[in-house]
């Protein structure tokens, strides 16, 4: 299997921690393990704009927050809204003098559900308008803070409380919406996959995208063992297994150049991977082989497009990532 040069040693690592431990999240829990890597990635210097979901449901029980930098909970469908309403007050309040020049990271953060539908508006349009921030989906497959309901980031054959498998449904019928490549298509700087079963690739990805004039998108997979129906000791196990069966492909598109990040060769076959999910128990021999030959078209398509734009190459230095780590508070 290719994957862009491993540089992320735990040495190079800033030793404090943004994300504190004594959250509510559930054992194994894909998205805290996300956080916790991604604000080792920022930095203290960062502005955080969270969705409602499972991140803020688990994180900020009044009165005890796991935040250790500036955090606002937002309504679902507004995250990308207000993080460009900070984004453009920081810019204001540099331009009068009212604060000093310096770069301050924008996130906003939200589930699938936040993401992929009822926060798709404002993404849109704040992707569109150019503004400077990173907008991060931690996409679980489903709302699962509120019971595992469908969300349009299902994917297909899985069932949930709102698309039940049963003698007349497979269970979800739609196939996932392809988020990535909606917002490649906005012609934003740069958008990219990540999963935390990849550290090195995420970390990478999050100081890349922080680093960019204008917006960034970073769609992560976050595996959910309570909604997948899975062992808790599984989540590292899936996510690198989502990637190398090509459900789930670990790429960038850096200034419209595709670069996969985590290339299989040959694909693995999806069965295992079904298998270990409760929510996908149901499927049978033909579901699974009209799954796998949906999932290697769409691989084989991004090859495509990755040869057509241009060589692969590694895309975060260490002089980089050490720059990152050096930037004042």
């Amino acid at each position: 299997m290719k994957r862009a040069k491993q540089i992320v040693d735990p040495r190079l690592l800033i030793p404090d921690e943004y994300f504190s431990p004594g959250h509510r999240a559930c054992q194994g829990c894909g998205e805290t393990i996300a956080l916790r890597l991604i604000l080792k990635a920022t930095g203290p210097n960062v502005i955080i704009a969270n969705a409602t979901g499972c991140t803020e449901i688990v994180s900020s029980p009044l009165p005890q927050t796991a935040w250790r930098v500036p955090w606002i909970h937002v309504a679902f469908e507004n995250a990308a809204a207000v993080a460009a309403g900070i984004e453009a007050g920081l810019k204001a309040m540099m331009r009068k003098g009212r604060m000093p020049e310096r770069k301050i990271g924008v996130l906003a953060v939200a589930g699938d559900g936040g993401t992929a539908d009822i926060g798709f508006q404002a993404l849109s349009g704040a992707m569109e308008r150019g503004h400077d921030m990173l907008y991060i989906c931690l996409d679980n497959e489903a709302y699962m803070n509120t019971g595992i309901q469908r969300s349009s980031s299902t994917p297909y054959g899985a069932s949930t409380t709102t698309s039940p498998h049963g003698t007349v449904s497979i269970g979800q019928k739609t196939w996932k919406k392809d988020l990535p490549e909606i917002m490649a298509a906005h012609g934003i700087p740069y958008m990219a996959t990540a999963c935390p079963s990849f550290p090195d690739d995420l970390y990478c990805k999050v100081v890349k995208a922080l680093n960019v004039e204008g917006p960034a998108y970073l769609h992560v997979l976050a595996v959910c063992p309570t909604g997948w129906r899975c062992a808790s000791d599984l989540t590292i196990l899936l996510g690198r297994m989502a990637a190398e069966n090509g459900l789930f492909p670990i790429y960038e598109v850096d200034a419209g150049r595709y670069i996969i990040n985590v290339d299989p060769g040959e694909l693995k076959p999806i069965k295992e991977y079904l298998s270990l999910q409760g929510r996908f128990r149901h499927l049978t021999d033909q579901d699974v082989d009209f799954i796998q030959t949906r999932v290697t078209e769409r691989f084989e398509r991004l090859r495509k497009m990755a040869a057509l734009t241009g060589p692969q190459s590694p895309h975060t230095t260490e002089a980089e990532i050490s720059q990152a780590n050096q930037q004042p508070s």
